[in-house]
């Protein structure tokens, strides 16, 4: 027992146990009860499981605040907040890879679920060294916080393009190393189909090939490792402490999933979602010039970092949809 309240990287094992089972047992819940069976998902249905998503987030946090303070409790929600709202540009980009790969929306929820189980592991691993850097390097901070300045000031006066799927290069390589079926096969990322390539075809031997849903989720995730180059340095420049920033971020990308069938069919409606993104990245990644060059190293105040960061998103979220308050919300991309 005495091994559970040892500390790893800063805090007790038992509360990164505490928080690996709720992620193990929200999946568990969302995967072999909630959806056992591949089918579509309404908007509404998305929308009251987000709920849900945000609600479990909000009393992590809380529980974060009771246990490690309240300056620990605004760090959490702020890098919450911020990587949810950053997430919203990568339900896009996931709409476009599904439309690529043509696959359909009874099966983009599987798909989205394996894949967020890998990023929990990809975003713990860069994570991990971030820390470790910035552990061995605090000047590494500032290399993180021009970065998120340098990429705000970017989006503002960058317009938004398709990426080129087809060109992915992990796409041509796996193309060209591995059998790849044309068409779908239900939920499976593999399957095994006639070898009609060498001399075994007349004995029927049988190969494993991947599907198109396994290529979509391969794209899925090095499209997320794109994204956290942004969210990963944005929250270590809100806090170093570990446990707060892993957190924060698989919280937020836990509900992504049911989040972004509601958000597929109207992410025309958040047209200048990304001027809020891009001023809170700068935001972020200045006020640790100021607070170590200005505040003389003391610790930019957290609620207000909280709160500023709080207002922008949300006034970039009320000012989308009000500008486009005439826009019909359309389906949601199948690819069919």
């Amino acid at each position: 027992m005495e091994f559970l309240f040892t500390d790893w990287l800063g805090t007790p094992v038992w509360f990164w146990l505490s928080f690996l089972g709720i992620v193990a047992a929200l999946t568990a819940f969302d995967l072999g009860i909630l959806h056992k069976e591949d089918r579509e998902m309404g908007i509404g249905e998305s929308l009251k499981l987000t709920a849900f998503y945000i609600t479990i987030a909000l009393l992590f946090g809380a529980w974060v605040w009771h246990a490690k303070g309240g300056e620990a409790g605004m760090q959490y929600f702020t890098g919450f907040f911020i990587e949810k709202a950053l997430s919203i540009d990568n339900v896009f980009v996931i709409s476009l890879i599904f439309t690529f790969f043509a696959i359909p929306a009874k099966y983009q929820y599987r798909a989205l679920l394996w894949g967020i189980m890998a990023v929990i592991v990809l975003r713990g691993l860069m994570i991990a060294g971030g820390a470790a850097l910035v552990q061995e390097a605090y000047w590494v901070l500032y290399i993180f916080a021009a970065f998120l300045v340098f990429t705000g000031i970017k989006m503002f006066f960058t317009s938004d393009h398709d990426p080129d799927i087809g060109n992915n290069p992990v796409v041509r390589w796996i193309s060209r190393h591995m059998r790849v079926t044309k068409e779908l096969h239900g939920q499976h990322f593999f399957v095994k189909v006639p070898d009609t390539e060498g001399a075994s075809t007349a004995t029927g031997k049988m190969v494993t090939a991947a599907t198109p849903l396994f290529l979509a989720l391969v794209v899925i995730n090095l499209a997320d490792l794109v994204f956290a180059v942004d969210s990963v340095p944005a929250i270590f420049a809100i806090t170093t402490d570990t446990f707060i920033v892993y957190t924060s971020n698989i919280m937020a990308i836990l509900g992504l999933r049911a989040l972004y069938f509601a958000l597929a069919a109207m992410i025309d409606r958040f047209t200048y979602l990304k001027y809020a993104l891009a001023a809170v990245l700068v935001f972020i990644g200045s006020k640790i010039f100021v607070a170590d060059f200005v505040l003389g190293g003391d610790k930019f105040p957290p609620v207000l970092s909280l709160g500023v960061t709080f207002a922008l998103i949300a006034g970039g979220v009320g000012y989308s949809l009000w500008k486009t308050r005439g826009n019909s919300v359309a389906p949601v991309r199948t690819g069919g």
